[in-house]
Parts: C-alpha cells; structure tokens; sequence
C-alpha cells in the first residue's frame, strides 16, 4: 500500500482488452469504449493477477479495452501530476488515502455518486464502512476502495521462548512491551527487544494510542506538541540504543532485514510483511499493538477514481466496481496475497484466516476496531516531511522532544 516501506519498481504499461455489458443497473454505451486504468500497486509483482482480475472482467463485459499503465510508487505521483497538467489524465487511475484529499480538492475527480445512483445493483454496504466512507467529500462519493492494510505487532517466538518471556497478549500496554523488550535485548549479540519506526506515520498513531490528537477540529493548527504528544514521541525516541538498534548499530540494514535475520524479537511491521517472511527460520506470530490510554492501529487504504475530464464515466464506473467488489477480483488478491479487498463479508476471507504463519491472523481484522486514519492536508508531503524531519533531531539527541515537535508545530502552522 502506501506508503512507508514501499521500494521503487520499474515502470512498464501494457494494454489487455476487456469486454463490457454493464455489470448491475448502470448503463454503458454500446460501441467500442478504451479506458486507461493508472495503478501503483501492482508493480512490478501483481501485473499477472492484474491480468487475471482484467480476464474475468472480459467474461461480463463486451466493448470496453483497457489500457493499463503501472508505476512505482515512488514515480507514481510525479507522472499523475504530469498527465493531469497536461490534459492527458488517465479515465481511472489508483490513489492512496494519503493523497486523495489534494486530488479531490483539486477538483481532479469525478463525483462517482451519480453512476452508482444508477447502478440498481449496487450497495455501498458490500465495503467495510470506514474505507468506503474515508473516500467521500461533501456527502459525495468520489473514490471507492480497493483495498486495505494495517500495521500490527511481529514477534519472533524463539527469543520469546529464548528468554522464557511471555508472548504479546491483545491487553499489552506500552509498559507492558518495554518490560519485554528489556528481558529480550542483549547488544553484545546484536538482539534488540524491539523496533518501532520514527517518523510521521508512526508518531500519528502513537499520539492516538496516548489519547492526542494531530491537528485541531477545524485543522487550522497543530496541536501534537501538547503533553500527549511530548510523551507519545518520547515513548518512541527513547526506546532508541536502549532496546531498540541506533542507525549505527543496525549496521546499514533495515527494520525487515533485521527481523528476517531473527535480530529483533518484536517489530511494528504491516501486513504487507507476511509474504517476506513466510519462509524465515524461526517461529514468529503477531498480536495487535500495545497502547497506553487506548488501542490505535493505523488505517491505509487505496481506491480507485476516476477523473472528472474522462468521457466515459458510466464505463469507468463499471470498471471501478468489478475491480474492488467483484467475487472474481476478491479471491484473485486472496490467493495472490495482493493487499487485502476492502470488502465487508468476511466469510470471503476464510482462505486467508487459514494461511500460516502467522498463526494469529485474526488480528489483521481485530485491528479494525481501533483505527486511526492519517491525518491529511492539500499540503501533505510537506507536512509528513515537516515532522519526520523534527523527529529524527529528538531521535540523534540534536534537540530535546518538545523543542521538536515546538518546531515542528510552528512550520506546520505556517504551512496551514
């Protein structure tokens, strides 16, 4: 998804040709359609289900060719914007929560609420709510969701058992996993009890496990400075060379590195983890993730849109629809591992529930009780940079925690 731990891929396009009889109510024209369809995730290593998902689209669908442009996400952005200045804009195109807000306020999107008012046999309701819901502006809908991840707690079970300490439980408390880390850690052997990323998504989430909160209700003002926030960063800048691996220390490798190399007995790792770690050498199971006043998990979700410049909206829709909340498309990401579908009916995921390890996959949706979206602005990128940046000077000790996150609250201002 997303998003925080993402590496770039190469960009490749390639052109399927689909069928199209409207699925449900909503109608479509009767002569030949081309639809271009933008999407992130499934480059370079879902391209074949994607294909999969396009072919089962053509069994229900006459006249409609697909185009299909991928990149990574780190290029994603930068071509979408190019192509939406240039009046070249994709019909349907994939956007993450983060940056729907900048898109949708920029008036890029079409309002989706029209096609899916003709669409007889459409329900909103086939979605999870929150990520149905996280996409709309003004009551109306202008994305629907494709999928959904969040981030949970990975613990290697083999130190557990090691140090003889009791695994994560669903009730842990922030107190609860540092009194483990510390019985876990020995940096003479390069074990390290625990890892938490420091930056703007991790930060946003413990600030709500801590009862904070980001931005004021209007968001015209940081307000994560506050007491919550000082101690929500601390909790995370504190845990660093104690049970938690400096920069130094990690020796150039990074946080999945080093619990696939059985280095770190617990890790706040998403589930996009599963797969890397399917074949390590040791056993490991994941839990939901300690809080201090209250359970947060973080919330990512990617949908698909369409652009408000495209001429074949009723098409599109169609597209859109089979894509997220088709059968043929659920199970095709089940099997492949490819995200999780944001739909409401959990018997579809029985499949995935049985797949090991871990064990504990239950949690992905106990998780969902507690979610916290990121918080978003027109001028997002700038404000997770903002705050990243401010965390990694508590983090080297270059500024104490409140100066940080003072700083880091003023430039935001000034940016809102």
């Amino acid at each position: 998804m997303r998003r925080l731990f993402r590496n770039a891929a190469a960009c490749v396009t390639a052109t399927f040709a689909l069928s199209a009889c409207g699925q449900g109510g909503a109608s479509t024209t009767s002569g030949p359609v081309t639809l271009n369809y933008f999407t992130f995730s499934a480059a370079p290593d879902h391209l074949k289900d994607l294909d999969k998902v396009i072919q089962a689209f053509h069994q229900q669908h006459s006249n409609i060719t697909i185009k299909v442009q991928t990149a990574s996400y780190n290029d994603y952005f930068t071509k979408l914007q190019t192509e939406i200045a240039g009046g070249t804009a994709p019909d349907t195109f994939e956007l993450n929560y983060e940056n729907f807000v900048s898109y949708q306020s920029a008036g890029s999107l079409l309002d989706l609420s029209t096609q899916a008012s003709k669409d007889t046999g459409f329900r909103a309701s086939v979605y999870y709510p929150r990520a149905y819901g996280v996409f709309q502006a003004n009551g109306k809908q202008y994305g629907v969701p494709e999928s959904f991840s969040d981030v949970l707690l990975f613990y290697n079970k083999d130190l557990f058992d090691a140090k003889g300490v009791s695994y994560p439980t669903a009730s842990w408390t922030w107190s609860d996993e540092l009194t483990a880390a510390q019985k876990l850690t020995d940096s003479s052997k390069g074990i390290w009890g625990d890892f938490q990323p420091i930056q703007f998504f991790e930060f946003y989430k413990v600030l709500a496990q801590n009862g904070g909160h980001f931005l004021s209700a209007d968001k015209k003002h940081a307000t994560f400075n506050d007491q919550a926030g000082v101690d929500a960063a601390t909790w995370l800048v504190s845990k660093v060379g104690k049970v938690m691996p400096t920069d130094a220390q990690m020796g150039g490798q990074n946080d999945e590195a080093l619990f696939k190399a059985g280095k770190l007995a617990m890790w706040h790792g998403g589930i996009w983890e599963f797969a890397p770690m399917k074949d390590v050498p040791f056993k490991w199971d994941i839990q939901l993730e300690p809080g201090k006043v209250t359970k947060a998990h973080h919330f990512f979700s990617n949908a698909v849109v369409t652009s408000a410049k495209s001429p074949h909206p009723a098409e599109a829709w169609q597209w859109l629809r089979f894509f997220t909340s088709s059968p043929e498309a659920v199970k095709i990401r089940l099997d492949a591992s490819w995200e999780l579908p944001a739909v409401a009916d959990q018997s579809l995921f029985s499949s995935y529930l049985q797949q090991t390890p871990p064990a504990n996959r239950t949690a992905v949706f106990k998780a969902l009780d507690n979610i916290v979206v990121p918080p978003v602005i027109q001028q997002e990128s700038q404000m997770q940079d903002i705050v990243s940046k401010s965390l990694e000077k508590a983090k080297l000790g270059q500024e104490t925690v409140k100066q940080a996150l003072d700083e880091a609250a003023s430039k935001l201002d000034a940016l809102l």
